[in-house]
């Protein structure tokens, strides 16, 4: 029997069936199977590229109950002209071991990984936090406010980055009608100031808050870059707050600041929880008294599981 080919989606086709994915949906839908030990997640496994030339991660996971397994790859390829990063993914059946589906994984991974904190702001932040802040102003950050947005009553949002002001005129006209309209502030200390909430969305490698900036009862996130041991928040920090992640297992060996803290006596067996612990109710959500940390470093199971939905659309009809 001829076996159908799979599908060849590019970025644009991926972006287009992303509109019709509820990605938080999924995001707490695979999560609370993480939780309950109904999915298997793989280390990440980084492969340095000779002659200095950049590595690339593969992130993998099987989803069981959806019959379906998978692999994304993404590259870090240093050129003459800077480092580019690219990424594919490809879903695999449990069934026949076929694979379904290749595809970009710009958009793919721009939502699952906006989906992914999104969830965790959900399950961390305060029930009355009200003011926003984004550092960041890319399509991950922007991504990011609109998964965040209908989660809290929210009074004020603010935007920072570097070089904000040469975007403000295009950004204030792209976010003119989100109630309440974000500021765009060329301060990061004014961005964050009295916000309950801090969302890090940079490709920063050192930190881009200090100590100064995190206060208790504030969470911060973090999803960083792939650079050697990039971090966002000084590691410092994390003896001070109390730290999520999205999974305890891999996140600590791989995350910037997790590891340079465990260098000076920090140890992962702070963590609190993680997502998957937090989405089926086995962990609690922090106490205000502390500042609070969610650190995500992107999982295998994530792209598997925003694949499969683009492939169910994609099934649908395009």
């Amino acid at each position: 029997m001829t076996q159908p080919s799979p599908t060849w989606l590019n970025a644009a086709a991926v972006e287009d069936r992303m509109k019709r994915v509820d990605a938080v949906a999924a995001m707490r839908s695979l999560f609370e199977a993480h939780g309950q030990g109904r999915v298997t997640q793989p280390p990440q496994v980084i492969t340095l590229l000779p002659d200095n030339r950049g590595d690339f991660i593969t992130y993998s996971g099987v989803l069981p109950e959806d019959g379906v397994f998978g692999v994304k790859v993404s590259p870090y390829v240093v050129t003459p002209s800077g480092g580019k990063v690219t990424a594919t993914t490809m879903l695999m059946s449990l069934e026949t071991g076929r694979p379904l589906l290749f595809c970009d994984s710009l958009a793919l991974t721009t939502e699952r990984t906006a989906a992914t904190t999104a969830l965790a702001v959900d399950l961390l932040a305060r029930a009355d936090a009200a003011n926003l802040a984004i550092i960041g102003s890319g399509p991950i950050a922007l991504a990011h406010l609109r998964h965040v947005l209908p989660l809290r009553s929210w009074k004020r949002i603010r935007i920072h980055s570097r070089n904000i002001l040469a975007k403000k005129e295009t950004l204030e006209a792209r976010l003119s009608e989100l109630r309440p309209a974000p500021e765009i502030v060329d301060d990061c200390s004014l961005a964050v100031a009295d916000a309950d909430v801090v969302l890090l969305c940079t490709s920063s490698g050192t930190p881009v808050l200090s100590m100064e900036h995190i206060r208790p009862g504030m969470l911060v996130t973090s999803i960083s870059t792939n650079v050697a041991r990039a971090h966002e928040i000084p590691p410092e920090a994390l003896s001070r707050m109390n730290v999520y992640c999205d999974d305890r297992s891999t996140t600590p060996l791989i995350a910037g600041e997790m590891v340079l803290a465990s260098e000076n006596g920090w140890s992962c067996d702070d963590i609190r929880g993680d997502l998957g612990e937090l989405a089926s109710g086995r962990v609690r959500a922090p106490s205000p008294n502390r500042s609070s940390f969610f650190r995500s470093m992107g999982l295998g199971i994530e792209d598997v599981k925003m694949a499969l939905e683009i492939h169910r659309v994609s099934s649908q009809g395009s």
